[in-house]
């Protein structure tokens, strides 16, 4: 496989994971682009990520990262980046990517020790402090969109475990909508294909246009989402899930505070 074929599968996955780590899309895409434009100019570069494939390009990506991390301003606290800095001090920036690495990108210890640069125990005990750090954040109601019935009965028993509590489940867009309508919930897990034909796409935006909430979308079709020519959602969880994977989206979500945006 060609090192531009190598990238191009993997930048939808990159590009979701820099939005998760940096809280909006805009700026997510703006590091992914520092990262193509150094991968471009550096022949090294190019060596290492054509032998080290997915691993390599996040490594290239944490690098530039990393280095400019601490050199950040204070940022508008009207924002959702504004509104997660006002909590680092409680979460760090390197914690909350060796979260992301191994539960929502799927990496293993190892491999998200060789992208941080650092050993796997590292990692462990990153990942353990990053929990410990979110799960002292504010608990909150979330709305589960989902119509399958086993499904939608391990997204509320894992949502419960998390210490959040759900104020109901929907299995249409009209069900979806007059449940928040009625209950205001603080997240939204939502499926995309739902029982009756409906768009969980299109109960985003209803949803939306009631108010602000932070929307996670868990679904068995991402392309549909991770198209690159339209306003992509900053928290998706592809189908089958791992609970790990909602978890640290659940974390992410509700650190930034951010409402998705609907396509």
């Amino acid at each position: 496989m060609s090192l531009g074929q190598q990238i191009a599968d993997s930048l939808p996955f990159l590009r979701r994971y820099a939005r998760a780590l940096c809280g909006s899309q805009d700026k997510g895409d703006q590091w992914v682009a520092k990262t193509l434009e150094a991968v471009v100019a550096d022949r090294a570069l190019q060596a290492d990520l054509q032998d080290g494939g997915r691993v390599a390009l996040y490594r290239a990506f944490h690098s530039l990262w990393t280095d400019a991390v601490a050199e950040e301003g204070s940022l508008d606290e009207s924002s959702p980046e504004g509104n997660a800095q006002k909590r680092l001090g409680l979460v760090t920036p390197t914690n909350r990517q060796a979260l992301l690495l191994t539960s929502l990108e799927g990496f293993t210890f190892g491999q998200a020790a060789q992208i941080m640069d650092t050993d796997a125990s590292r990692i462990e005990e990153l990942v353990a402090t990053a929990i410990r750090e979110i799960e002292e954040e504010q608990k909150t109601s979330v709305l589960v969109i989902e119509d399958e019935p086993l499904i939608s009965m391990q997204l509320e028993d894992l949502v419960v475990s998390l210490g959040h509590r759900v104020s109901g489940t929907a299995t249409t867009r009209s069900e979806a909508v007059a449940a928040v309508a009625e209950t205001r919930p603080g997240l939204v897990l939502a499926d995309i294909q739902l029982a009756d034909g409906s768009s969980g796409l299109d109960a985003v935006d209803d949803i939306l246009a009631i108010g602000k909430v932070p929307i996670i979308f868990i679904t068995a079709y991402p392309e549909r989402l991770l198209t690159g020519d339209r306003p992509e959602p900053t928290y998706l969880v592809t189908k089958p899930f791992r609970e790990q994977s909602v978890s640290a989206a659940i974390s992410q979500a509700l650190f930034f505070g951010s409402p998705a945006k609907a396509v």
